[in-house]
């Protein structure tokens, strides 16, 4: 399936959008009038994290869980984790963002290098908790997972997550196994859509105003 052929969420969809089309999420900073995709903007994530607002579509997340699409290792630990019957939160720090649940299981279908288990990075990262390879190629598997809540703290340039007490746990091979739950929750949306704030639009410069001020 194409991903245009992907059923969007209309939060998703009010996003800006790049040369081709497609929508950036609220964590992707710009430059030039342009998106960097293979960044995570610190301003924009920390604004996020403070205001409790979604990582992809930049709008608030009610009171309650919030979804990460997690790759094959934490898939894993989390299985094993349900097997044993223990509790499940993560040790490591993470700087992936949480988000809507359905905003996430878009995420998992559409995102290239979410979505299919031969996807190769299309650009180098480094972080505290990831340092992949232009081209390298991901662990087959994952997982798109709800969470009751989160911490997070500012360490050097980047905001580090930690998440817990597991509430959803919905694994896949390829993130094309959760259009179903993508359209059964679109189905279930009552079609409110919240607007997209100015300072996780397309100007780079409100995101790092916004963030200077909740910083104080």
């Amino acid at each position: 399936m194409r991903v245009s052929e992907v059923p969007m969420p209309a939060v998703i969809a009010a996003r800006p959008r790049d040369g081709r089309g497609y929508p950036v999420p609220a964590i992707t900073p710009w430059e030039g009038g342009e998106p960097r995709f293979a960044s995570t903007g610190t301003a924009r994530t920390y604004i996020c994290a403070v205001e409790r607002r979604c990582s992809v579509c930049g709008t608030e997340m009610a009171p309650g869980p919030v979804w990460r699409v997690v790759a094959a290792a934490e898939a894993e630990a989390i299985s094993a984790a349900l097997d044993a019957g223990t509790p499940y939160r993560n040790q490591a720090a993470t700087v992936e963002a949480p988000g809507h649940r359905t905003c996430m299981l878009y995420a998992a279908v559409t995102c290239p290098y979410l979505a299919f288990a031969t996807a190769r990075r299309g650009a180098a990262a480094v972080t505290p908790t990831l340092a992949a390879e232009r081209g390298e190629r991901r662990q087959e598997g994952g997982a798109v997972v709800g969470f009751d809540g989160y911490e997070f703290r500012v360490q050097g340039d980047v905001v580090l997550f930690r998440f817990g007490g597991l509430h959803e746990f919905l694994p896949h091979r390829e993130g094309a196994e959760q259009l179903p739950a993508l359209r059964e929750a679109l189905a279930a949306e009552d079609g409110t859509t919240l607007s997209v704030v100015d300072y996780l639009g397309a100007d780079e410069d409100s995101a790092e105003r916004r963030c200077r001020e909740l910083l104080g």
